[in-house]
């Protein structure tokens, strides 16, 4: 490992000014960011704790959503009593990600900055654009069982880990961030890049940027949600694909639907063809099927990973279905 340094900040100017080091790193739980420094993956020259600013609070917003402070902890974020009645999926989803032990230090900050990564990505010995820009990519012909079907492309065919991010993009999540400069804002969905031939650059934060928060609008139809999580074992995995929803109903057709999809894509994928497709249908088993493949007909699967477009649309149907019957009763 690289010798570096360490300095922890208490205000953000403060952590924005050392931030503005390229080689510098912001550190809040430290369970993503200190693996990759063990592999030598991450060499950088600073690390900044930021786990003492003063982000650490869920508030309430004047109009009706919530604000989600960057050091609030994946435990604290899952149990937070107006996150579990608003927005129910996104407890279940941060629920759903690594062990107790991991959600307890795991910041939200840190959740959202997590790579986009497989195997080849932690292994120096294998070519990985993500790692090594320009040496290709190990996993197209490689082992890629779990890799993306959605938005890849011959550069990587990585999934992105986060749980919590797929139920934000569902709620359109807003990504707050501190600057030099002042302060800006972005949607979740823009806040991951494309893939394209630049799969090293992940996010659309600007150089030196502290993320500082998420903001969730309101958004009524959040109360009727459920995340859904396959994995290959019971706990601490990631997953092979899941599905975020929330559902109205309205004398059996559907007012509002909300779909995002898991370890599919590079990032977050938020099913707006899906949603289109259902919003005014009948909220049925059978139309949920179609929305799912008006979604999935972009998908372009490698030769092991197929099983991921027949999986999700299981997902949205049985989701959606469970979403339909609990509002009936």
């Amino acid at each position: 490992m690289r010798e570096f340094g360490y300095q922890r900040v208490f205000d953000v100017p403060g952590a924005v000014a050392l931030g503005a080091d390229p080689e510098a790193r912001y550190l809040g739980g430290g369970t993503n960011l200190v693996d990759l420094m063990k592999a030598s993956v991450e060499r950088p020259a600073l690390l900044i704790d930021v786990r003492e600013l003063p982000l650490d609070r869920i508030e309430s917003t004047d109009d009706g959503g919530l604000h989600i402070g960057a050091t609030v902890t994946n435990s604290d974020l899952a149990a937070h009593p107006e996150v579990r009645r608003r927005y129910p999926a996104l407890a279940q989803a941060v629920l759903a990600g690594a062990s107790g032990q991991l959600r307890n230090m795991a910041t939200v900050g840190g959740n959202l900055l997590q790579r986009t990564r497989c195997a080849y990505f932690t292994d120096p010995a294998r070519p990985c654009n993500k790692r090594n820009p320009g040496s290709g990519c190990a996993a197209v012909k490689g082992e890629h069982r779990n890799h993306a079907i959605l938005g890849a492309t011959e550069h990587c065919v990585a999934v992105h880990p986060s749980d919590m991010s797929v139920a934000l993009a569902a709620f359109d999540a807003r990504v707050t961030y501190e600057t030099a400069t002042g302060p800006g804002e972005l949607p979740l969905t823009e806040f991951y890049l494309p893939v394209g031939d630049t799969p090293h650059l992940e996010t659309a934060l600007p150089p030196g940027a502290l993320i500082t928060g998420i903001t969730l609008p309101p958004a009524p139809v959040a109360a009727t949600s459920r995340y859904r999580k396959v994995r290959e074992r019971a706990s601490y995995a990631f997953a092979i694909g899941s599905v975020a929803a929330a559902l109205d109903v309205q004398e059996g057709a559907v007012r509002e639907v909300r779909l995002a999809f898991g370890a599919v894509a590079s990032r977050p994928w938020r099913a707006r063809a899906a949603e289109r497709a259902l919003t005014g249908a009948p909220a049925t088993a059978e139309a949920f099927a179609a929305a799912a493949d008006a979604e999935l007909a972009a998908a372009k699967a490698l030769p092991h990973n197929g099983y991921k477009v027949t999986l999700i649309r299981n997902l949205v149907v049985a989701v959606l279905t469970e979403l339909t019957e609990e509002a009936a009763r």
